[in-house]
C-alpha cells in the first residue's frame, strides 16, 4: 500500500470512530498568539508542549528556518491576517539550534536537483526570469541573527501596528529549552514615547 494509501485508510477510520472530537475548537487562537517557526521535525510536538501551546492556541506557521524573506509574500500575508482577522495580538519567530538552514548553500540544493533531473535549461530559465538562485536557496549563519532579522521584517511592515509585541526566540530541539533574543515586550516599551 502506498503512504497515501495508508493515509486515507487510517482517515476513514479515524472519523468513523469520531477521533476528532478532542481536537475541535474555533478558529480563534486562545492565547491570541502567532508563531512563526521551522518546519523540523524535531519540533512538531516538542514546539508546542516546551511553549505551553494546546490546540487551539495559537496560529503556527511553518516554513524552512522560520524565515521571512519578503515583506510582502506568504509569511507576512498569514501574519497579518492572524494579526486583523483572527484576533492574534502577540507574534512569536521561534527559530532552532541546529537548523538545516544554517550554512545552506545553493550550490548544494542545485546539484542535488541537478541529480533529480532538473535540466539545465530549466536553471538558466530561472536566471532569465531575474530569479537570484543563490539568494533564494541560501540559508543563514547564525540562527539568532536570523530570528532577529524576521522579527524586524514583521515589527517594521507598514501594516503591522507598533504596539504589537514581536519576540524572536531560539529552541533547542533536544530539550527544548527557549532562549530570548528579542523580547518583543521591551522592544513596544521602549519605542514609547516618553511621559514627562
Amino acid at each position: 500500500m502506498s503512504l497515501l494509501g495508508s493515509i486515507l485508510t487510517y482517515n476513514q477510520s479515524f472519523v468513523e470512530k469520531k477521533a476528532y472530537e478532542p481536537f475541535q475548537t474555533s478558529k480563534f487562537p486562545d492565547q491570541k498568539m502567532v508563531v512563526l517557526t521551522c518546519m523540523d521535525t524535531r519540533l512538531s510536538q516538542l514546539l508546542p508542549h516546551a511553549m505551553n501551546i494546546k490546540n487551539g492556541d495559537a496560529k503556527i506557521i511553518k516554513n524552512a528556518g522560520a524565515v521571512i524573506t519578503h515583506p510582502y509574500g506568504s509569511i507576512m500575508r498569514s501574519i497579518i491576517v492572524a494579526l486583523y482577522e483572527l484576533k492574534a495580538k502577540e507574534v512569536y519567530i521561534v527559530g532552532h539550534h541546529g537548523c538545516g538552514m544554517a550554512g545552506l548553500q545553493a550550490e548544494s540544493v542545485l546539484e542535488k536537483a541537478k541529480k533529480y533531473g532538473v535540466s539545465e535549461e530549466a536553471l538558466e530559465r530561472l536566471l532569465a526570469q531575474g530569479v537570484d538562485v543563490n539568494q533564494f536557496l541560501s540559508g543563514f549563519d547564525k540562527v539568532e541573527d536570523s530570528v532577529k532579522h524576521s522579527a524586524n521584517v514583521v515589527r517594521t511592515h507598514p501594516l503591522i501596528p507598533h504596539d504589537v509585541p514581536v519576540h524572536a526566540l531560539v529552541i533547542c530541539p533536544k530539550t527544548g529549552k527557549l532562549d530570548v533574543v528579542e523580547n518583543g515586550y521591551d522592544i513596544v516599551q521602549a519605542a514609547k514615547p516618553s511621559q514627562q
